[in-house]
């Protein structure tokens, strides 16, 4: 059935993908020069705009694109950030980065991402974010539209399958003398 215009009434109408990748994938992307600091390997900052392009390409896919703030007026804001960085990136490196939804409700966002070599495979640095949606014009926290939640249940099935990464959850500390103590004795290590 068509309208008088001549498109479908059912065109606007927004649907969940059938299915997503697990873990999404990113487009392979390659360490600029300029990123590169006077210690001969990638700043800890451009890692964050690796991180930030990977989050952009994935959630665009559930539709929360550039075009999601100009239609809707609202957008996602990150709260909380967690990083590891586990191997130096250096100059034309190629690399790509892996997301996994972790959860979602209403109004968040958790999720996980690795940057990883392109080529070798190996864990250049881990990432673990929530980020909030937020009606762009009173500038605060507001639930996400129903098909958009519908979408993102979509990909967090898809993702419920993948292991939880080990490093989610951390806390960032220099352990007590105690505790290490108790972590080699737990380990079965003796001095």
């Amino acid at each position: 059935m068509y309208s008088t215009n001549g498109v479908s009434p059912m065109a606007d109408e927004r649907t969940a993908p059938i299915f997503f990748f697990a873990p999404f994938v990113s487009s392979t992307m390659r360490v600029e020069p300029e990123w590169i600091d006077y210690n001969g390997h990638m700043n800890m900052a451009y890692y964050h705009v690796l991180f930030d392009r990977a989050v952009d390409e994935a959630f665009e896919v559930v539709g929360l694109g550039p075009d999601y703030v100009e239609a809707r007026n609202a957008s996602y804001f990150t709260a909380e950030v967690h990083t590891l960085y586990k191997r130096e990136l250096k100059v034309t490196d190629l690399v790509r980065v892996t997301l996994q939804l972790i959860s979602f409700d209403e109004k968040r966002l958790h999720f996980y991402e690795e940057i990883r070599h392109a080529t070798e495979g190996w864990v250049s640095a881990t990432c673990e974010a929530l980020s909030l949606h937020v009606n762009m014009e009173t500038k605060k926290v507001a639930p996400f539209p129903p098909d958009i939640q519908a979408n993102l249940a979509v990909m967090k099935a898809a993702h419920t399958r993948l292991p939880p990464p080990k490093d989610i959850g951390r806390v960032i500390g220099i352990p007590r003398r105690e505790e290490l103590a108790e972590q080699l004795l737990a380990a079965g290590t003796r001095h």
